[in-house]
């Protein structure tokens, strides 16, 4: 039984192959662009409104919420981005029970794409809230000898993002992989259900960071932006 699926070739030509990461990444956006699309094709502000809708508001509040307790700013800027970022992983994590699909954040590869994504989404709230002189200034604070480490600190950050969450679904494969082997008919099921509490918290724990991230540069731009004020008065 495979563990991650890089491990899994579907078809290569030279150096040029697709694996397993590529396919369950591609269905999994293919499932969230397809249910969206339905449960959204009828949305209605009436009162009776229907079950999938239902579900869908009930996912966006709690999502919004849990932003709003993370960061001190509104939450609809980047909530789009987000709430992308939770139910991918989510539904990645989930879809593990159904055999034969092994989760994209299962691979290195993946959780680094979604971290990168992170990394690069922190200056970019930023830079569109303060503007760009006043966030780069950021990273020569409190000296301009700190700026190597100023970088290194958000590289770091984004590692930890990418192998935190490879490691938890790799591990957790791992261990349904070995007690399919010494007990295949009951140890496995409870795997399983733990796998899908375990898939949903690491959605819910990188979704936040992420947060605490994207609103920790946004506060840091805020106060360097008042105290220069206090300053000039």
């Amino acid at each position: 039984m495979p563990i991650s699926p890089d491990n899994i070739i579907y078809w290569q030509w030279g150096f040029i192959s697709v694996n397993g990461t590529l396919v369950f990444t591609w269905l999994t956006m293919a499932l969230l662009v397809l249910g969206s699309g339905w449960i959204t094709r009828k949305l209605t502000s009436d009162v009776h409104v229907s079950r999938w809708q239902s579900v869908l508001e009930i996912v966006v509040s709690i999502i919004q919420q849990q932003l709003k307790d993370a960061t001190p700013y509104q939450p609809k800027g980047f909530l789009p981005f987000l709430g992308s970022l939770f139910l991918f992983i989510a539904l990645s994590n989930i879809l593990a029970v159904v055999p034969g699909f092994l989760p994209p954040t299962g691979s290195l590869s993946t959780t680094t794409a979604l971290a990168a994504c992170v990394f690069f989404a922190v200056p970019i709230y930023g830079i569109s809230r303060m503007g760009g002189v006043p966030y780069l200034m950021n990273y020569f604070r409190p000296s301009v000898f700190m700026m190597p480490f100023n970088i290194i600190g958000e590289l770091s950050r984004t590692l930890a993002l990418a192998v935190r969450l490879f490691g938890n679904v790799m591990s957790s494969n791992m261990i349904g992989a070995i007690l399919l082997i010494i007990a295949p008919l009951i140890f496995p099921v409870i795997m399983q259900l733990f796998g899908l509490l375990t898939g949903l918290v690491q959605a819910y724990i990188f979704t936040i960071l992420a947060a605490v991230y994207i609103g920790a540069a946004m506060e840091i731009q805020t106060t360097s932006t008042t105290n220069s004020k206090e300053k000039q008065r």
